[in-house]
């Protein structure tokens, strides 16, 4: 069992994606660094697939990994396609203290949707995962621009870093897991390069 730090918030009854997971499991799909630092108990950390979403560098990070006067960007779900990541299975008893402790961490802003998710697993099994999806709706979503992505990247600094070192450690994740990270390898090479 991996085990990392609990966390207090406020009551699951009111955060959304409280339906049952069948069979009383409880799975949490990662695609950016939930994949690395996850910050909850779990019980089993698989590959799986998820189709009809994509991970894209489209979400601007105001406290994480920007300022308000200078914001990051950072990745969400975003539509179409698919996105592989890591799926982490939670202990029934655990359930209420990792919604809170994701609730907390992703939904500061409001950017993102939580909600169930249908993913499929490294060994087959398909199961519903919690997921947290960008909102086109709201004003840090940042519709595809490489120009304006590589700039905010470059610039972004917040509480936990900068926007550029919360890519290339996404990337290097993806590496370690066999993920192929594709577009998110050329972003990080165009922050990178010197002009």
């Amino acid at each position: 069992m991996e085990s990392t730090k609990e966390g207090t918030c406020c009551s699951t009854s009111t955060l959304p994606g409280g339906g049952e997971q069948g069979a009383g499991d409880f799975w949490v799909f990662a695609y950016g660094s939930l994949m690395w630092r996850p910050d909850f108990d779990h019980v089993e950390a698989r590959l799986a697939r998820l189709t009809g979403y994509h991970r894209a560098m489209c979400i601007l990070s105001n406290h994480y990994r920007g300022t308000h006067e200078r914001p990051g960007l950072v990745l969400g779900l975003d539509r179409g396609g698919s996105c592989v990541g890591r799926a982490f299975r939670v202990e029934p008893a655990d359930v209420e203290t990792v919604r809170r402790i994701l609730f907390e961490r992703e939904m500061i802003t409001g950017v993102y949707i939580p909600r169930d998710v249908p993913v499929r697993l490294d060994d087959g099994r398909r199961v519903a995962a919690w997921a947290f999806v960008a909102r086109h709706d709201h004003e840090q979503y940042v519709p595809p621009d490489p120009v304006r992505a590589v700039a905010l990247i470059r610039q972004g600094v917040g509480r936990a870093g900068s926007s550029r070192d919360y890519l290339a450690r996404t990337v290097e994740e993806m590496e370690r897991l066999g993920i192929r990270a594709g577009m998110l390898h050329g972003l990080l090479a165009a922050v990178d390069r010197r002009e």
